[in-house]
């Protein structure tokens, strides 16, 4: 398990590592079984663009960011997109430290589109296995 991402080094750079954990993937469809996992798969994609469209609202408060973060983070680390949290992570650390305005929103969006690109592409190998 990796160490949590500090305040500082929260932006504006994306942290290393795999876009997805493919373990986590299987667990959780191992976990819940394959119709479900479906379903929670198509639940995940449209609540977490609606979240990331969120967080460009103007007038978003810091708070509201903060809780955002945090829904998406555990969403994103449930099911496998292990850098995509931890960048939610890194936001929610940078907003405590008041660090806040160095958020970049476009950066969690690009993240989550390439995260969201091997998901997919990947997903019917796994449901072959």
């Amino acid at each position: 398990m990796t160490s949590p991402p500090s305040a500082s080094a929260a932006y504006p750079h994306e942290p290393p590592g795999p876009l997805i954990d493919w373990h986590r993937v299987a667990e959780l469809r191992l976990e819940i079984g394959a119709e479900d996992f479906d379903e929670v798969v198509a639940l995940f994609l449209t609540e977490a663009e609606a979240t990331l469209e969120r967080l460009t609202l103007p007038g978003t408060e810091l708070a509201a960011l903060s809780e955002q973060l945090h829904f998406l983070k555990g969403s994103t680390l449930n099911l496998g997109f292990a850098r995509l949290s931890t960048l939610c992570e890194a936001g929610e650390l940078a907003i405590s430290a008041g660090l806040g305005a160095a958020l970049d929103p476009e950066l969690l969006r690009q993240c989550y589109a390439r995260s969201r690109e091997e998901f997919l592409e990947r997903l019917p190998a796994l449901r072959a296995a």
